[in-house]
This record gives C-alpha cells, sequence and structure tokens, in this order.
C-alpha cells in the first residue's frame, strides 16, 4: 500500500516539496477517518486536515478543516466570494477531484477547484492531509500546501 503513489504523492514529488508519506492500516468500520489517522499516526488531531467539497453559489470549492471541527460553509462562501455553500454531493466531489470519500487530498485533484486552508493550519510546522487514499496521509508545511494550491487561508473551521 504504502509504495503505491498518488496523484497527491506525484504532484508533491514533481515539484521537489519536502513532505513525508505516513501510511496505516485503515479500518473501514472507523467511524470518523480523520481521527483513526490522529490515532494511528500517534498525532493531536488538530494537526490533522480533513479536505471537503462543498458548492458555492452552484460551483465547487474545497475547504480544508482541522479532523476535530466542522467546516463552517457560510465562511467557506464568504472566502471564496460567494453567498451560499452546502456540502457538495458525495459523487460529484469524487467526479471532481479523482478521489474517493474519505480518502480525497487538497492535491492533485482532476479538477483544479478553489481551495481555502483554515487559519489554524499556520499554527504548525508541519500538518497531515490525506494523501488520495484512505490510511495514507501526508505530513508537509502548511506554507508549502498554501503556496502549491494558490489557497486562500480564512477562519473557515467552526
Amino acid at each position: 500500500m504504502a509504495g503505491k503513489g498518488t496523484p497527491a504523492t506525484a504532484l508533491l514529488s514533481k515539484r521537489r516539496i519536502s513532505h513525508q508519506v505516513h501510511a496505516y492500516e485503515h479500518d473501514p468500520r472507523a467511524e470518523s477517518f480523520g481521527l483513526e489517522a490522529a490515532e494511528a499516526l500517534g498525532q493531536p488531531p488538530e494537526r490533522i486536515f480533513k479536505t471537503l467539497v462543498a458548492e458555492v453559489d452552484g460551483k465547487l470549492a474545497v475547504g480544508v478543516v482541522p479532523v476535530t471541527g466542522q467546516l463552517d460553509l457560510k465562511a467557506l462562501a464568504a472566502a471564496v466570494g460567494g453567498k451560499k455553500a452546502k456540502m457538495a454531493e458525495i459523487a460529484d466531489a469524487e467526479r471532481s477531484t479523482g478521489y474517493v470519500a474519505g480518502g480525497i487530498s487538497p492535491l492533485g485533484q482532476k479538477k483544479r477547484l478553489p481551495v481555502v486552508i483554515d487559519a489554524s493550519a499556520t499554527g504548525f510546522d508541519t500538518i497531515y492531509c490525506s494523501a488520495g487514499r484512505r490510511g495514507l496521509e501526508i505530513e508537509l508545511a502548511a506554507d508549502d500546501l498554501v503556496r502549491l494550491l494558490d489557497a486562500r487561508v480564512a477562519d473557515i473551521a467552526g
């Protein structure tokens, strides 16, 4: 499992972004994939970020928030210059990103979507986000993630 790359890991390697890939045995019965990752990797859950796809004024956008919080849809809409947001349908999120729900990475998505990363990410030297598969996380500097994705940073976690 760990030896197989994903579009996310390929992008980081291609761009020569310093990162580490961490694999763990995913339990399909886990209620929270993010909390499962934190426990398996021995990291505080505030450092593990989940990637959520929302629909803002009819267009998809990505919010990256700590697994301990929820995506504040109103704040995400404001951060991308929209008015109204709702969570995207799972099928739309999977089709647009090329990843399966529970393993969506903000990196290497099929379609480039606007990305907003919660401001709490900048409080850590490195953060963890999905590498594009359940049981696989990428550790990298939040600044590198922001720069690579041309992401906005805003308070979007509720």
